[in-house]
């Protein structure tokens, strides 16, 4: 998990920490994704395309199959999200994850509280 997290900072390569059948949701939003290019490239959309943002980790808890982070959603709007136009607007967005792993690797990816407080962040 530190390992994804590090690589999620330094915009490298997620893949090698995704199982092939990974899949990702935006709790709320209806937003999926499943395989390693697609929840990479959901992943990725968010940090590089929509925002210029990084996580800042708070919270990490693992055990077993299970693993779970905290952390704040902190950039720029950059790009059009949820049907808004790009604002510039610097953001700091606390949110949660909860994974499920499966052999060192990430197999789910639930997103708890970003896209609603990015849409209240930019709508205020």
């Amino acid at each position: 998990m530190e390992a994804h997290i590090e690589k999620l900072v330094a915009r490298g390569p997620l893949a090698e920490h995704l199982t092939d059948d990974v899949r990702i949701e935006i709790v709320g939003a209806g937003q999926t994704a499943q395989g390693r290019a697609a929840v990479e490239g959901m992943i990725r959309a968010f940090h590089e395309q929509m925002f210029d943002a990084k996580p800042e980790l708070k919270t990490l808890l693992a055990e077993g199959d299970r693993a779970a982070i905290e952390a704040d959603f902190v950039g720029r709007h950059t790009g059009d999200f949820a049907g808004i136009a790009p604002t510039g607007r610097q953001l700091r967005v606390p949110y949660s994850v909860v994974y499920d792993l499966e052999g060192g690797r990430i197999k789910a990816l639930r997103i708890y509280g970003l896209a609603n407080d990015l849409i209240h962040a930019l709508s205020v």
